[in-house]
Formats: structure tokens, C-alpha cells, sequence
């Protein structure tokens, strides 16, 4: 990776003169934030559509959250129909086209997949998906009709994949829906959460303009659960109410030196880049740890080398197999550069008027669950992201609270009548943007169900 000569001169702050934007030269950054799996050209995708089996107790339609039928969509394109392939794929979850991109695929129906098992090399279910739903969207057709108009009405609050695939389920069986969201663009994990190497563009916000195709849902943007509205309120004035507002709050590392300006979340690193056209403009440290084991961590530690810091560290408090991020985006982050240190736990971050480092505690595993062994660490760093999971907000005490989540029941329930809840508000799911679609999908049918009797 190429340092920009002129990265010495770039502006920096006094507190944090390691922490610059422009370390890279202008054209590394349109190289480092491209596509990471390019598309598949027509060609290229009937030749992966020739290899699968198409199994008729297909293991990977079992895998997929939300059942698509995968062996009828790969047929569909094998033999020259992906518009209808887009359709099977829709049918089941109305953003496949950005869970094709941002999907553990490797961990879900490719690793079932038969030629996986057999061969070690599985059918390239989530490229052939984007493919297909790629060639639909792009012609700006939406495959579904709306039902005639119910008579109901239906708050949906966030605008993320589980409140959009609730709104579309509902609106497409005649409902009217308002979707409420307290950022400024709908699309929730989507928009703001995803790595922009996975979703480069503004594929997001196109996916959303499409799926608004279908009609009866109103999107108001910059309206928040507890500031802009309550759910009495929401309660009083709809027939339904869906909670699909994800995690808002960040936990706390809990350790000296955490307010440090140069310690941030690293869910707000990643929204900051994914709505920063010229990547060029963000500043990034020189040394840079990230504390977290999931996708944020790895993430936040990729995009970290993306935008030209040398040293990017992700360290995480058990092993490796107990990381939340899968072994192939670990085995990403480590081909990108990236070092991964286990079992070690923040004891402080250290400063001297502007961050040095962050200090650690070796942990191990034993019967009463982690403890330090004694051993300490220092590692150097001028910016540090905490990824160490999010945590519910703003929502009222009347819901019932389960593990830190709304606890749901059924498909979707809340203890509140006429409420419910999905994706990583909810209980029962797995923080991927395929599991919340999945919610939202299941607990709109019941939502339609429990209004027409």
C-alpha cells in the first residue's frame, strides 16, 4: 500500500497528530473501495448456474433465513430467465438484492451447499442471487402488485431491513403503512452499517426507491421513538404497530481513558464512510486498534487499511472460533493486512494529551468464565474503535425486556397488544441484515392476519 507523499501536510487537530486524512494517493481510493466481489457478467453466471445440482431437498434452502428457493432461482437463470429468478428471490425476501451482497454466505447456504461438501467448492449462491436481482432492479420494475387498499393502518418505526420488509409485506396486501426513522435516509444497517467495499455506491438508497415502488408506504425520516413520538401515541393513532429500530447505543469499553476524543464507536466510523462520497476526506490514524470480535470489528479494521493506516489491530477477549465475525472475514481481514490478537482484554487507554495506546489484560477461559492470568500488553495506537456490541434505546418500559432485546414471541409478539418487533431490537434473531428481513417478512403476515381476522 502506497503512502501519499502529501500525507504529511494534510490538516491535523493538536490533539490527535496522528489521526490525518489523504495518507494515500487519489487513486488508491477508488481502487480500495470498489466492489469486493465484482458482479457476474451473463456469461459468467450460466456457467455458475450449470454447476448446481439442483437438489430437491436442497440443504441450502434450509440454511437461508429467509427460504428462498434457491435450486428454482439458479434453474431460472441456467436456462436464460434471471428477471423471473429476481421474482422467486423477491417472493421471500423484497431485499435480496442487498442481502446478496452483504450475506455470510459462506457460513449459510454455501456451506451446505452439496459441491461444497463434495467438492469444497459450493455452487456461488449469493453472486448468482445479485446477479439476477441486479438485472430486475436495473430496469426499475417491481414485480408485485399491491392488494386492493384494507382500510388499515400501520406504523412501522425504523427504516432499516426489518421495517422496510414488514412495510412491504403489509403494503403489499393492501395496508397503509408510515415508516418512521430517526436518521435523515431510510435503509437502517443497510444504509449506514455495512463496509463500503460491500456495497459500494449508493446501492442502498436505490434498493429502498425500488422497493417504495410498490405504494402505500410513507417514509418520514428524522422522526425518533421517545423525541418526535411515543408508542402510546403510535398505538392511539394505528391499527399495528412494528418495532424494527435496531440498536442504538454503544456499550462501553469501562476502562481509564475511554473519553479520550481519539476513542470512537466504531459503528459511527463505519455510517461516516459509507456517506462520504470523496474517502480521501477522512482522517485515520497511523496506528490504529479495534476492540470487538463481529463484522463492526473486522469491518471498522479493514476500512482502517483501506484509508492508508499502517498498523490496524483487532483485538477481542476469547478465541478466535468464539468471534462473532466468521472465519473467511477473518481470513479477509488478515489478507488485508490486518493482525488479530485473542484473548485479551482493554485495562486502560493511555494518553499523554493525545492517545498513545491502549493497554491489555491476557484472559483465559476457566470454569467461572474469563479471567486474566496476569500477564499484561501494550499496544501502541492514536486511534482506537470500540466494537463491542450495541445496546437497546429509547424504547419504553412498558415493553418487556429479554437478554437486553423487546422479547417477542410467535413471529414477532411483543407483551404489548397491538405491537411488534423485529430484527436486533427483537429477541431471537442473529444481527444479519437476512435474519431481520426474515422478522420483519413473518411478523408483517401476522400483523395482516391479526387485522383481517
Amino acid at each position: 500500500m502506497t503512502q501519499s507523499p502529501q500525507s504529511a501536510q494534510t490538516v491535523q487537530t493538536p490533539m490527535t497528530p496522528g489521526v490525518v486524512a489523504q495518507r494515500l494517493a487519489p487513486e488508491a481510493y477508488a481502487r480500495h473501495f470498489t466492489d469486493h466481489q465484482p458482479p457476474l457478467e451473463a456469461h459468467e453466471a450460466q456457467v455458475a448456474a450449470d454447476r448446481c445440482y439442483f437438489c430437491h431437498d436442497a440443504p441450502c434452502m434450509t440454511a437461508c433465513p429467509t427460504s428462498i428457493d434457491i435450486p428454482l432461482f439458479i434453474r431460472q437463470i441456467a436456462t436464460g430467465t434471471p428477471e423471473a429468478a429476481a421474482k422467486t428471490i423477491f417472493a421471500q425476501n423484497i431485499m435480496g438484492g442487498m442481502c446478496a451482497r452483504v450475506c455470510p454466505t459462506e457460513t449459510l447456504c454455501e456451506e451446505v451447499c452439496v459441491r461444497e461438501v463434495a467438492e469444497g467448492k459450493p455452487v456461488e449462491i449469493g453472486r448468482l442471487q445479485r446477479f439476477a436481482t441486479d438485472r430486475l432492479m436495473d430496469k426499475g420494475v417491481h414485480p408485485f402488485t399491491r392488494a386492493a387498499p384494507s382500510g388499515r393502518r400501520v406504523a412501522v418505526v425504523g427504516a432499516g431491513p426489518a421495517g422496510l420488509s414488514a412495510a412491504h409485506r403489509l403494503a403489499l396486501h393492501g395496508h397503509e403503512v408510515v415508516v418512521y426513522d430517526a436518521r435523515p435516509k431510510a435503509g437502517g444497517l443497510n444504509e449506514y452499517g455495512i463496509a463500503s467495499y460491500k456495497a459500494v455506491g449508493d446501492v442502498a438508497a436505490r434498493e429502498v426507491d425500488w422497493l417504495l415502488k410498490i405504494g402505500g408506504i410513507t417514509v418520514k425520516t428524522g422522526a425518533a421513538l421517545g423525541r418526535d413520538m411515543t408508542l402510546a401515541e403510535l398505538q392511539k393513532g394505528y391499527d399495528a404497530v412494528f418495532l424494527g429500530m435496531g440498536l442504538a447505543g454503544v456499550n462501553a469499553l469501562r476502562v481509564p481513558g475511554e473519553e479520550a476524543p481519539e476513542v470512537r464507536d466504531a459503528v459511527d466510523f463505519i455510517a461516516e464512510l459509507r456517506q462520504q462520497a470523496d474517502k480521501s476526506k477522512l482522517p485515520i490514524g497511523r496506528d490504529v486498534v479495534v476492540i470487538g470480535g463481529g463484522m463492526t470489528a473486522v469491518d471498522a479494521a479493514v476500512q482502517s487499511k483501506l484509508l492508508g493506516a499502517q498498523n490496524v489491530t483487532i483485538v477481542y477477549r476469547r478465541g478466535e472460533d468464539r468471534m462473532g465475525a466468521s472465519g473467511y472475514e477473518q481470513d479477509h481481514a488478515t489478507s488485508a493486512g490486518v493482525k488479530i490478537v485473542t484473548h485479551a482484554s482493554p485495562k486502560a487507554v493511555l494518553s499523554n494529551g493525545a492517545l498513545t495506546g491502549v493497554e491489555f489484560a491476557y484472559m483465559a477461559d476457566g470454569p467461572e468464565g474469563l479471567v486474566p492470568t496476569g500477564e499484561t500488553f501494550t499496544l501502541k495506537a492514536d486511534q482506537v474503535f470500540k466494537a463491542i456490541g450495541q445496546t437497546l434505546a429509547g424504547v419504553p418500559e412498558a415493553l418487556k425486556i429479554d437478554g437486553g432485546k423487546i422479547a417477542v414471541t410467535g413471529a414477532g409478539r411483543s407483551n404489548l397488544a397491538g405491537v411488534w418487533a423485529g430484527g436486533d431490537c427483537a429477541t431471537g434473531g442473529d444481527d444479519l441484515t437476512v435474519t431481520a428481513v426474515a422478522q420483519g417478512r413473518d411478523a408483517a403476515e401476522d400483523i395482516h392476519l391479526a387485522l383481517m381476522g
